[in-house]
């Protein structure tokens, strides 16, 4: 099963209110984007070393339902990221008219394919389609989503299991960044299965105090001014501004939203008022660069885990 501290990034263990701000007083930018490279690189040379030892190439199957542009570019982002690392990459682009009955036997048949190591069913599914029932179908040893059941409840027991990738990455950021997170202060802003849950167990297990704020929590601010490490997945552009952050925390935005720029352009912009929160933060991912890139780099570590369970390793 995925152990999330390995492979890790070498980095001092540090106080996050005794450094990370630059000369000019804002705080360090979070290079996910850099990271993810490093970690891709890493996983690249693990699946050579794995192939001569067990004579085995990891595979890694994504499915997509309907015809939404954005996802299917993603979806190809992803294959050509499996590729990249040394992987097999299997595509199966389904119909918006698929039923579930359909998608579940595809399901079953990924499950017996000794090729397939890893499943993952792009989120989110059309509407006549139970996404809980889909998720729990995919066999734990090849759920890189880490969303089924087994996978979350492994981690809500602090046992090793596949950890969804998005927290995974969040995780590995902070540690690289600030070392031991034990004893910190956290708030996870957003309660999402996704991320907002098992991103709030995974600091839990790191031996930080774990406050979880959500849409009916009453003063957020408040909490968020006590946060070593703030952590943002809402899905709301610009909801937390520069008067929320403790002086020197980190800040990890997993927001993404597109608005509208003059020409007719557009661009990305997180859950965090980025210029007012870096005057504040010690440390903050930029979107786009920052959680983004780990997400793709976290799957493909989370397939060659499943590889891994697979030949006995």
């Amino acid at each position: 099963m995925t152990d999330p501290s390995a492979p890790q990034m070498t980095a001092p263990v540090s106080h996050p209110e005794q450094d990370g701000r630059g000369q000019d007083g804002r705080g360090q930018i979070i290079d996910g984007k850099a990271f993810a490279r490093n970690l891709t690189a890493t996983i690249a040379r693990e699946v050579e070393i794995f192939h001569d030892r067990h004579g085995i190439t990891p595979g890694l199957a994504v499915v997509l339902v309907g015809n939404d542009p954005a996802s299917e570019v993603y979806v190809r982002n992803k294959a050509l990221q499996t590729h990249r690392t040394g992987m097999l990459s299997f595509m199966h682009m389904l119909p918006e008219s698929t039923s579930q009955a359909q998608l579940l036997n595809l399901i079953d048949r990924l499950n017996r394919d000794p090729e397939i190591h890893g499943i993952l069913v792009q989120l989110p599914l059309p509407k006549h389609i139970d996404a809980t029932l889909v998720t729990n179908a995919i066999d734990p040893r090849k759920d890189v989503d880490g969303l089924g059941e087994v996978n979350a409840g492994r981690l809500s027991l602090g046992l090793e299991g596949i950890v969804p990738c998005t927290p995974l990455g969040c995780l590995l950021l902070l540690r690289h960044e600030l070392g031991s997170l034990r004893g910190l202060d956290a708030l996870v802003i957003g309660a999402s299965n996704l991320v907002g849950k098992p991103m709030a167990q995974l600091l839990l297990n790191e031996g930080c105090t774990v406050s979880i704020a959500h849409i009916d929590t009453r003063d957020t601010p408040a909490l968020a001014r006590r946060a070593d490490i703030l952590v943002v997945a809402t899905g709301h552009r610009g909801l937390v501004r520069g008067d929320w952050i403790k002086p020197g925390a980190t800040v990890i935005d997993v927001g993404i939203t597109r608005i509208p720029t003059e020409g007719g352009k557009t661009r990305l912009v997180g859950d965090v008022a980025f210029d007012e929160a870096r005057h504040v933060a010690a440390r903050i991912t930029p979107v786009p660069g920052g959680v983004g890139p780990m997400t793709i780099a976290c799957l493909l570590r989370n397939t060659l885990t499943a590889a891994r369970l697979c030949a006995g390793d």
